[in-house]
């Protein structure tokens, strides 16, 4: 072979390849019959569809050893789409048995294959696999990155195929698993029935049994029990339709600790026992470790504490020996709580430590917060596309109109335009009304992330450092980090608990108050018929008040500074939250403004009466605001009292 190039050195293996596998195939004696037929029939073709290879290797996926045959064979005559498809495979069995240093190596090596053959629905289903590589070992940053470049992808392709639809599923199921993160369970049922319906329009088994499975942990999350425990069930028969052992091994410790949270323990132990020896047979140890926790814990609440205390202790050195935090994390909690039970008062606080200190290594601001900016991300370009299709659907019809136009009778047309015009109104109407709450939050963020009060802030921060009183520094910089967190929550929801209302103005009268030597005495004071839990109220909506009082009211006294915020239900109706200050009152406020080179211009309450005015349409009554001045025995003014009504709606709390 010493004249042969390359080329000619591939085509010599190919057809000595072809005149293998053409042989061995008619053997009916030979076990791997099927899978060199398989292999003859892909070297033939050459399919570039991820859905075409699948097919002809589907009952051969999870062997290693054939699918690293295929690889070597696929490179050997340059065909990439195959090579890649073998080691997406292969990442895949290294993923279920735990081992994600290869799973990651082999997912890797199938990205950079389909990139150099151009193939983006290879490249789309390595970077989603990546991803759930990245977050079975707690990787979450990571994993994100994975996730949203291959959604970023996927949505860029105009005619998508079924490949890619199934990729876009996944996507749509990961940025689920972010609200999961932020335990904003509502919007994550949301991402993950959007992934549902895609797999259902393709009636992909496997899909349909993972998002059934997170939309039951939504619920569970949410305490709906009796719900989650019937996804779990509609997930389990799609498993056992697929007969995947993993499957079923996730879904009955889910069915289990569902039991065991409805205090069924003998039919949770069941369960739970049998999804550690479905875990056990596939030797998926991220499975074993969550079933051993499951069962540690199910054991405590029968009393059995020292099986109880061995299944965690098994649990723990599993997790640690693959790196599956967030498993020896619940662990940990778990094994605290058993060692109160058992009395072992230090044991159950080294516990509870641990598990803390292990947290913050992967729930820490910083991931919570890239979360947040992925999930805003995620959105944005959601709504771009949603536009973008409007759009086009929008020409379409256009384009219709005007051949129907030279076919239709003068009546029929005239009845039909009427009809399009009508529709165009109402969806431009709805849209108005979209764009005026869209525009309405975007405003509220604004008031709420002023650029002076975060400079002045930041600016009060920074003299504690100059003054090297590092303590104060260090707290006042935690609370404006929270602050700033809070409000960029707050502003996606459009309403939220009065009682993280109430935390969120906490925080904010904490840092306004830096700058006013902490001589302000600001107290909450909330009835006890009030349950502020169970009271929702539009997000951010006490905070013009407040800065109204502060720079309005107290800016220019002296001393003796003090704001009140009183919380009281009086009906079934409202909720009535009323803001005292001791300040100058709203007529010599307005003289020393007036006096003022720089006008302190607030549009804080014209756009707080506007967002009171929206959230009210929902309800039988309207929002109130009142404006009082108040004075003293000589009739001087002695400060504003802000009352404000709001409709409310009683929410049934129900227990995790």
């Amino acid at each position: 072979m010493m004249g042969m190039n390359k080329d000619h050195i591939r085509l010599f293996w190919s057809m000595i390849i072809i005149i293998m596998l053409f042989q061995s195939s008619f053997s009916q004696d030979n076990p791997d019959a099927d899978f060199n037929a398989s292999i003859h029939t892909v070297i033939n073709s050459r399919p570039t569809s991820y859905n075409e290879i699948e097919s002809l290797f589907t009952n051969f996926k999870r062997d290693s050893l054939k699918m690293k045959r295929l690889a070597v064979l696929c490179n050997s005559i340059s065909y990439l789409d195959g090579e890649s498809y073998a080691f997406i495979a292969l990442g895949n069995i290294y993923r279920n048995i735990s081992n994600y240093k290869r799973a990651i190596e082999c997912h890797k090596n199938a990205e950079q294959l389909a990139i150099e053959s151009n193939n983006l629905s290879q490249r789309i289903i390595s970077l989603n696999m990546l991803g759930v590589d990245h977050r079975r070992m707690d990787l979450i940053r990571s994993a994100l990155d994975y996730h949203s470049q291959a959604l970023t992808i996927a949505n860029s392709i105009e005619d998508p195929t079924i490949d890619v639809k199934r990729s876009i599923a996944v996507s749509l199921n990961s940025m689920g698993n972010i609200y999961l993160a932020l335990k904003q369970y509502d919007l994550a049922i949301t991402q993950f029935n959007k992934s549902l319906a895609i797999e259902k329009e393709e009636e992909n088994t496997l899909g349909l049994a993972i998002n059934y499975h997170n939309i039951g942990y939504a619920k569970e999350g949410l305490g709906l029990l009796d719900e989650a425990l019937k996804d779990y069930e509609t997930s389990l028969d799609y498993n056992d339709e697929m007969n995947s052992e993993v499957g079923r091994s996730i879904c009955y410790n889910s069915i289990g600790e569902v039991y065991i949270k409805k205090e069924e323990y003998t039919k949770a132990l069941e369960y739970i026992e049998t999804a550690l020896e479905k875990a056990e047979q596939v030797q998926d140890q991220f499975y074993i470790a969550s079933s051993f926790s499951s069962l540690g814990w199910v054991k405590c609440e029968l009393g059995e504490l020292e099986e109880a205390e061995q299944h965690m202790n098994t649990a723990i050195e599993i997790a640690q020996k693959f790196n599956l935090k967030s498993t020896e994390i619940a662990a940990r909690y778990r094994l605290s709580q058993l060692s109160l039970k058992q009395g072992k008062h230090e044991k159950a606080l080294s516990q509870f430590q641990e598990a803390a200190e292990l947290e913050k290594t992967i729930t820490n601001e910083r991931n919570l917060n890239y979360i947040n900016d992925l999930t805003l991300k995620f959105e944005s370009e959601t709504k771009s596309n949603t536009i973008k299709a409007l759009t086009s659907e929008n020409e379409i019809v256009r384009s219709r109109l005007e051949k129907f136009q030279l076919y239709l009778l003068i009546g029929m047309v005239t009845m039909l335009l009427a009809v399009i015009i009508f529709a165009i109104y109402n969806r431009n109407k709805k849209l108005q009304q979209e764009k005026k709450i869209l525009t309405l939050e975007q405003d509220m963020l604004r008031s709420q992330m002023n650029p002076h009060f975060i400079f002045n802030s930041l600016n009060s921060i920074k003299l504690y450092i100059i003054n090297n009183e590092k303590e104060n520094a260090v707290y006042y910089l935690n609370k404006f980090a929270k602050l700033i967190r809070k409000i960029l929550v707050a502003s996606h929801e459009k309403d939220i608990q009065l009682s993280d209302e109430l935390e969120t103005m906490a925080l904010y009268m904490n840092i306004e108050n830096i700058r006013f030597s902490n001589e302000i005495d600001f107290q909450i004071d909330i009835d006890e018929n009030v349950n502020p839990e169970s009271i929702r109220v539009p997000s951010l909506i006490l905070q013009p008040f407040l800065e109204n009082a502060l720079w309005h009211g107290l800016s220019s006294k002296k001393q003796n500074k003090h704001i009140g915020l009183h919380v009281a239900q009086n009906n079934g109706k409202f909720v009535t939250i009323t803001i005292t200050d001791n300040g100058v009152g709203r007529e010599a406020s307005k003289v020393i403004n007036d006096q003022k080179t720089l006008k302190r211009k607030s549009v804080g309450i014209a756009l707080t009466k506007e967002r009171l005015e929206n959230f009210s349409k929902g309800f039988d009554t309207m929002y109130n605001i009142k404006i009082e001045d108040l004075y003293d025995s000589n009739n001087e003014p002695s400060g504003t009292k802000v009352i404000i009504d709001i409709p409310i709606r009683s929410i049934i709390l129900e227990s995790a």
